[in-house]
């Protein structure tokens, strides 16, 4: 089979790369020159495990190729793939679809007349955007033979390969007998590891896709509030997190408490959802809350941060470690730390910070920010360390080693990466999120003033 992929973002390159994985000859389409140049040499523009590759294999055996002629990429393909960007709308809210509107005008213009072909949107789109597709490929090339499909991408950045090739579902969204026979051939591999494939309407699939990501960001909300209330109960938000995870019905995974979700998902995803629930008289109270909690908490971390500061960063180096949204990742889109870092400074701190993948992205978006060559430097001489991103490295740093080189030993550990005892151990007087504070046990030991300790 051949395809065509529009798009080399995040989920063009992937999915191009790993349909082209399972045997399907790929053409994976972008109007900047200069990215697909690079793609043609290798170079991958995203960090992402294991995608180099994966790339280079399947480009090197003829499976995988790059261009800026999108009608050369369209004709003869048995199905293109719309993976452009569809980021929240300035001013509403809403997903800007402008990028797949466009994409769908120029995939109709290059439709073989001779040919079936399946438009299918990749990127995460409203309800209603297939059939709008549909309506521009027909009104753009009447002679066209074709169908819309919808098939929702659920990959988590960091191990989206593994999601891909071995998913939990598949979910395909057409109205066309002739579209799923497609759809079904190009998955075909999946079949074989009998991976769910779940066949629905378009405007099904559509909402499925926002439907998943709302409710694994409430329950991230969800634990980050119980979070709050277990620290002022005395409680361990662990300890309720595998206590009520055990249940079947609710699950362990995203019960782990932080400074609030980020990424290219989340936070674009929820808004939309909330947006489009409101445009058909349906309000969505739940996900409305969520988002709003969400928005507060980033800017509540900062405030934690100069709390354990003992009510002052003025004038007060902190060490930051992580600053991308999540680990294996460098996306720096909606990242916490692009809420808590500038208030930090805007509070006269000055930031020191350090990220394995994230800091070339980081730069551009965080000015004034002293960036390190490894964790160490970035804790060198600081007044506070901050934990911010989950990194596998930051797990086992010598945190007797941080201790002694730091002004003073405070460790506000905002993703639980510690253990309490070996922080304190290490002579830190630590904090972290839904677990009592251990700040009051170091008043003796630290220059820290009464009201941080209150």
């Amino acid at each position: 089979m051949r395809i065509a992929v529009i798009g080399t973002g995040y989920v063009g390159l992937v999915s191009g790369a790993c349909f082209s994985e399972f045997g399907v000859d790929v053409c994976c389409v972008d109007k900047d020159a200069g990215k697909i140049d690079r793609l043609e040499r290798g170079e991958i523009p995203i960090y992402e495990p294991g995608l180099d590759d994966l790339v280079a294999k399947n480009a090197k055996a003829g499976r995988l190729s790059f261009t800026t002629d999108l009608a050369t990429a369209v004709k003869g393909a048995d199905a293109v793939f719309i993976a452009v960007g569809t980021p929240t709308r300035r001013g509403d809210g809403h997903a800007d679809l402008s990028y797949v509107y466009a994409a769908a005008e120029e995939i109709a213009r290059a439709l073989d007349p001779d040919s079936y072909t399946v438009v299918v949107t990749k990127s995460t789109v409203p309800v209603g955007t297939g059939r709008e597709v549909a309506r521009i490929v027909r009104k753009t090339r009447p002679e066209a033979d074709f169908d819309v499909a919808s098939n929702p991408e659920f990959l988590r950045e960091g191990s989206a390969i593994e999601d891909f090739l071995r998913p939990d579902r598949v979910v395909i969204g057409t109205d066309s007998d002739r579209a799923r026979a497609v759809m079904r051939a190009l998955y075909r591999p999946l079949y074989l590891i009998e991976t769910p494939i779940v066949m629905t309407s378009l405007e099904t699939s559509e909402l499925i896709k926002y439907a998943a990501n709302t409710f694994l960001a409430a329950k991230i909300t969800f634990i980050n509030e119980i979070a709050d209330l277990c620290e002022k109960v005395g409680a361990d938000v662990h300890d309720v997190a595998k206590g009520i995870g055990l249940d079947g019905r609710i699950g362990k995974k995203f019960l782990h408490p932080g400074p609030g979700y980020g990424g290219s998902c989340f936070p674009k995803d929820t808004l939309a959802l909330v947006k489009t629930a409101q445009d058909y008289g349906s309000p969505l109270r739940i996900i409305e809350s969520v988002v709003d909690v969400n928005s507060k908490r980033k800017k509540a971390m900062a405030g934690r941060i100069i709390e354990a500061c003992g009510g002052s960063v003025a004038g007060k180096r902190i060490g930051i470690l992580g600053v991308t949204f999540k680990p294996n990742t460098d996306d720096m889109r909606d990242a916490p730390a692009l809420d808590i870092i500038p208030m930090l400074q805007q509070a006269g701190a000055t930031v020191a910070a350090f990220d394995p993948a994230g800091m070339h992205e980081a730069e551009k978006m965080l000015p004034d920010v002293v960036w390190t060559e490894d964790s160490y430097a970035a804790l060198e001489q600081a007044d506070c360390a901050v934990v911010l991103t989950e990194w596998n490295e930051f797990r086992a740093l010598d945190l007797k080693r941080i201790c002694k080189r730091m002004n003073a030993p405070v460790l506000v550990d905002l993703r639980n990466i510690y253990n309490p005892e070996d922080a304190e151990m290490a002579g830190f007087a630590y904090s972290s999120i839904g677990r009592p504070s251990r700040l009051k046990k170091f008043v003796r030991e630290l220059p820290l003033p009464e009201q941080a300790l209150s």
